[in-house]
């Protein structure tokens, strides 16, 4: 009775801990980002650079939230129009990364598998691989026009070589003995590929998926320069020929922000998926 009496008040001190843990891990986060602000706020105020050329983050910040929320109409035709702004980007991006993650995985996994198609298709693709995807921009406006599909053209360029690539490696990386294991069980080819191999692969299609996030941002933005009238990247070009530098970093924060949040997703689906990790790996510590 003593014992049980003893151990009981263990359970409730359990949440009061994790709490000092959690606002240390988040004042590890925020003291790089928060160190930068204060230093360009000094920066901007010490006079060395115009106001108009170097807004302080002040500034910014206030442009930012009449983009946002409409405050002044400091930001002129731009006032309060942000989330559509955001609602354009986002749309181009995702419709250029889904294509690109599905056609990616699945030519990738051939080439991984089949030397046929390894002999075939890989060499064609390596040599597109290096074209910058931004060259394509002349080609996409002839063949696409002034709207949506360009963009998303440019962001399927982006997107699709990271996750193929990785997909190819992970596909052949596969542990042979794996392999040969799901033979001697009578697996069928499809059965290996979709039960062991798949998964097998799934690591490194992830590192090639968070990195097409990235790639999928930036040429999104690029496209909207000169492909469409809306979006962020729009906003962006158009405030840079108006010496707007205000609108043109608050343009730049919400893109960082946004290619954040669609990473902290993306891992937050991989360690879902790849739960299997948290005990075997470093990752998982």
């Amino acid at each position: 009775m003593a014992s049980a009496t003893e151990t009981a008040p263990l359970a409730p001190a359990a949440p009061a801990r994790r709490l000092p843990r959690r606002l240390v891990a988040f004042a590890e986060r925020a003291a790089l980002p928060l160190l930068l602000v204060a230093g360009w706020e000094a920066f901007a105020r010490s006079g060395a650079l115009p106001a108009a050329l170097l807004p302080a983050p002040t500034a910014v910040l206030h442009a930012l939230g009449d983009w946002l929320f409409g405050i002044d109409e400091s930001t002129q035709t731009y006032s309060g129009h942000w989330v559509p702004d955001a609602l354009a980007s986002l749309t181009r991006v995702a419709a250029g990364y889904a294509i690109a993650a599905l056609s990616a995985v699945l030519i990738g996994v051939a080439i991984g598998w089949w030397r046929l198609v390894e002999r075939t298709v890989e060499p064609t693709l390596q040599m597109l691989r290096p074209i910058p995807p931004v060259s394509w921009i002349p080609l996409a406006i002839i063949w696409f026009g002034i709207a949506d599909k360009p963009a998303i053209f440019l962001v399927f360029l982006g997107a699709f070589f990271p996750v193929l690539m990785n997909t190819i490696h992970g596909v052949r990386g596969v542990d042979r003995n794996l392999i040969r294991a799901g033979a001697m069980m009578g697996a069928s080819e499809r059965q290996l590929l979709t039960d062991i191999v798949l998964p097998a692969a799934l690591p490194s299609i992830f590192s090639g998926l968070r990195i097409a996030i990235g790639s999928a941002w930036m040429l999104t933005v690029t496209a909207e320069m000169v492909a469409v009238k809306s979006g962020l990247g729009y906003v962006l070009w158009d405030s840079y020929y108006f010496l707007r530098y205000d609108i043109v970093l608050a343009a730049m924060i919400s893109i960082g922000l946004l290619g954040y949040l669609s990473d902290l997703g993306l891992k937050a689906l991989m360690a879902s998926v790849l739960h299997w990790q948290k005990g075997t790996t470093v990752q998982g510590r």
